[in-house]
């Protein structure tokens, strides 16, 4: 007989007289448990609390259950419980396995940086510097303060001579500005624009948003019902965006598994899943968890993303470069 640490065995019984295929029962239901999470995520009811959209804020993370229970079946010597662990692993391997490699490569012409500055931010003008260094040919903000937007203007304004700014957001481009305004997202007060940047290649619509802010409570959930009715509406004003090359750069306060978002994510693609490495985590700062700041387009090709240093703010700068095609006509 084979026998293990501890003195267990694989072959043969226990001291209960059980088999390896009989034992572990608990652990291989819990492995199918966290199968089915991983693959229904999205028939996991909303109703309570919002519970599914968190459940899908931070799925990936759910992949670490899976060593844990592995552990605990091979001091069980439960032959059905790692059988069982190999669902979870394949799904969590059929979802995430392709973010992981590096995807970047590949000329680009215009490079974008999005960053929620965060409205306590002490260091707006070493933030500035920060996002400078990648030098892109554009620059979105949120959480504009009137303290903060004087010291903004005054760093970028060398550098990027074209700026819109609508309530708490703004754009800064190297690239003439035509078409700007406020996107109404059904908040009360202005968080989102879109402007037309006129770069060599031709018109890209470009907008910004910030969605409102979600939270977990003990006796509430989940609370993103005013979040999700901004996806809604910032979906319906892309769908009728009529240039056929969009970016859209913002804070979500979502990922892009969330079912919130998905009236922005069905129109538009991630440039971190399409040309990252990793999963480019982006919240919190100090131990990021989540990306929730997002850079997402249509009719153009993303060729890197990554996260930059950390600033004064509680959110990473992020960045993507990508290959313009000349308009079509």
């Amino acid at each position: 007989m084979l026998r293990g640490f501890g003195g267990l065995q694989w072959r043969g019984r226990d001291g209960k007289g059980r088999s390896a295929w009989r034992r572990g029962w608990v652990l291989a239901a819990l492995a199918l448990l966290l199968a089915g999470v991983l693959g229904f995520h999205r028939q996991i009811p909303d109703t309570l609390g919002n519970f599914g959209s968190l459940i899908e804020t931070f799925l990936p993370w759910f992949g670490l259950a899976v060593p844990v229970l592995l552990v605990l079946a091979l001091l069980r010597r439960s032959a059905i419980a790692l059988a069982a662990l190999l669902a979870p692993v394949l799904i969590w391997a059929l979802l995430f396995g392709p973010l992981v490699p590096d995807k970047s490569g590949g000329a680009y012409d215009f490079t974008a940086v999005q960053h929620n500055i965060s409205a306590d931010n002490t260091d707006v003008a070493g933030t500035m510097a920060t996002l400078m260094a990648a030098d892109p040919d554009v620059i979105s903000l949120e959480e504009i303060t009137g303290t903060e937007l004087p010291v903004i203007r005054q760093k970028l304004e060398t550098t990027y001579r074209c700026h819109v700014v609508e309530g708490t957001v703004g754009l800064w481009s190297k690239y003439p500005l035509s078409d700007t305004g406020p996107v109404d997202i059904k908040i009360g007060w202005t968080r989102a624009l879109r402007a037309t940047v006129q770069t060599p290649e031709g018109a890209l619509a470009v907008y910004v948003a910030h969605m409102p802010s979600v939270r977990v409570h003990f006796d509430g959930g989940f609370t993103a019902n005013q979040r999700n009715r901004s996806a809604e509406a910032l979906g319906e004003a892309i769908a009728r965006e009529k240039l056929p090359r969009v970016l859209l750069l913002g804070d979500m306060n979502g990922t892009m598994n969330d079912r919130a978002l998905a009236p922005i994510t069905m129109q538009l693609r991630s440039a971190q899943g399409s040309a990252g490495a990793g999963f480019g985590f982006s919240w919190p700062a100090s131990f990021p968890a989540a990306r929730i700041d997002q850079i997402m387009s249509r009719g153009v090709t993303p060729t890197a993303a990554w996260t930059l240093p950390r600033t004064g703010s509680d959110h990473l700068p992020i960045g993507a470069h990508f290959e313009l095609q000349p308009a079509a006509g």
